[in-house]
C-alpha cells in the first residue's frame, strides 16, 4: 500500500499525440514545479528533441524517466482512474467532474493507494471518443466561453496545481476528504474492466445476445458499467459469475 506522502508519484501526467515537441517540455516544467514526476507519452510526433529539453527549464529530469508508449490502452492499464480532459463534454456516460479542485480531491484520495492518470491529447483535436472512452472520467476546466482555449501546458499547469493544493490540505490534516478511499472500495485497474467487459462480449456473442449489430450493445453496456463504478470486489465478483454461466452452458 502506498503511503500518504506518495501521493504525487503516483500520479500519471498523459499526453496522447503531442506534435510540438515544446509543449512536452513545458508540460514537464508544469509538472515538477508542483511536485509530479509520472510522465508517459503516447506516440509523440517527435521526442526526444531539443526544443523540449529547452522548454522544460528545469524538468528536464522528467523528460529523460519520460514513458513513451503506443497506445492510450498501455499507458493507464495499471490505474484506478483516468481522467480525460476535453474541451467540450460529449456524449458519453462518463462521470464528469464540473470543477478542477474536486478532481484533485479525488485523485489525490485514490492516488495513495494505486497509480491514476490524468489524459491531455493533441493540440488541435484534443482526444478522440475511442480515447475519451478509456478513460473513468471527463473534466473539462472552465474558462472564457468567447476563447475557452488554453494551451497544453497551461492546462497540464492547471490541474497539476490542484492536484499539488489537495495534496498539501490532505497531508496538513488527519480529516478523512470526500472521496477518500478510507470511505469505499478500491476500483478496479483499467486493464481488468477491460479483461471483463471482454469476457462479457464473448459470452454474449456465443448465447446469441449480439445479433443487431447497429444496437450499439457492447459500448451501452460499457457506459453502465462505468457509471456503476464497481469496487475491485465486485467487479472479481461479477466476473465469477460470468465465468459459472458459461462453464454451466458448456458442460
Amino acid at each position: 500500500m502506498t503511503e500518504a506522502h506518495d501521493a504525487l508519484d503516483n500520479i500519471r501526467i498523459v499526453l496522447v499525440q503531442t506534435w510540438h515537441p515544446g509543449n512536452i517540455g513545458a508540460a514537464a516544467r508544469a509538472m515538477r514545479t508542483m511536485g509530479l514526476s509520472g510522465l508517459t507519452l503516447v506516440a509523440p510526433r517527435q521526442f526526444p528533441d531539443a526544443e523540449a529539453t529547452r522548454m522544460a527549464a528545469g524538468g528536464e529530469i522528467l523528460l529523460e524517466r519520460a514513458r513513451v508508449v503506443a497506445g492510450l490502452d498501455e499507458a493507464v492499464a495499471d490505474c484506478g482512474a483516468v481522467v480525460g480532459l476535453s474541451a467540450r463534454l460529449r456524449g458519453l456516460a462518463l462521470p464528469c467532474f464540473e470543477e478542477s479542485d474536486e478532481m484533485a480531491r479525488e485523485l489525490i484520495a485514490l492516488a495513495r493507494e494505486m497509480p491514476v492518470a490524468l489524459v491531455f491529447g493533441r493540440e488541435r483535436s484534443g482526444l478522440t471518443n475511442d480515447e475519451i472512452a478509456c478513460c473513468t472520467h471527463q473534466l473539462s476546466l472552465p474558462a472564457n466561453p468567447d476563447y475557452p482555449v488554453l494551451n497544453l501546458a497551461q492546462a497540464v499547469q492547471v490541474c497539476a496545481h490542484e492536484l499539488f493544493r489537495a495534496h498539501r490540505r490532505q497531508h496538513d490534516t488527519t480529516a478523512t476528504l470526500p472521496g477518500s478511499t478510507n470511505s469505499k472500495a478500491l476500483p478496479p485497474s483499467r486493464e481488468q474492466m477491460q479483461h471483463f467487459q471482454q469476457a462479457l462480449a464473448e459470452a454474449l456473442g456465443e448465447a446469441g445476445f449480439l445479433n443487431q449489430p447497429h444496437a450499439r450493445t457492447l459500448e451501452r453496456l460499457q457506459h453502465f458499467y462505468q457509471r456503476a463504478a464497481p469496487s475491485r470486489k465486485e467487479l472479481s465478483l461479477l466476473t465469477g459469475a460470468l465465468k459459472a454461466l458459461r462453464n454451466g452452458k458448456s458442460s
